[in-house]
């Protein structure tokens, strides 16, 4: 089987995001790789169910609360882009501020689909979400 730079990153992503299910099913907090590839994949996966930019956005901040990470994480997490295949084609995904709160749904979306309203989406290439030179955390399909 011989896999793109980009169907590599893929799995690799995949495979740090099921580790990160299983601790977390555990109670065992996550790191920041581990928090990152947790969300990552998730919004990879919305996309290619076919859901909207701005169901994965809203539904993506609502993942993981303060309780399931180690200390400092959501203060390193400032935003996540990734660019999942839609239906439609590749779009990129910025989730800002994706660890706020306490209260959080299930990976599986059952709890993470309503619309907070508070994120806009975007729905090409050019998101203009670096701020005065923010690092963010990126992870591509």
């Amino acid at each position: 089987m011989k896999l793109t730079a980009k169907e590599q990153e893929r799995l690799t992503v995949f495979t740090a995001a099921e580790v990160a299910r299983r601790r977390k099913e555990r109670g065992v907090p996550l790191n920041h790789p581990e928090a990152v590839a947790y969300i990552s994949d998730w919004c990879i996966e919305r996309g290619r169910d076919g859901q909207s930019v701005a169901e994965i956005r809203s539904g993506a901040s609502k993942l993981l609360g303060r309780e399931d990470v180690m200390d400092g994480v959501p203060e390193m997490i400032g935003m996540i882009q990734v660019e999942p295949v839609f239906p439609d084609g590749t779009k990129l995904v910025t989730v800002h501020d994706p660890i706020r709160s306490d209260s959080v749904g299930t990976a599986d979306g059952e709890d993470a689909d309503a619309d907070s309203g508070d994120d806009a989406a975007t729905d090409g290439g050019d998101d203009a979400a670096t701020d005065g030179g923010e690092d963010a955390t990126e992870a591509d399909e």
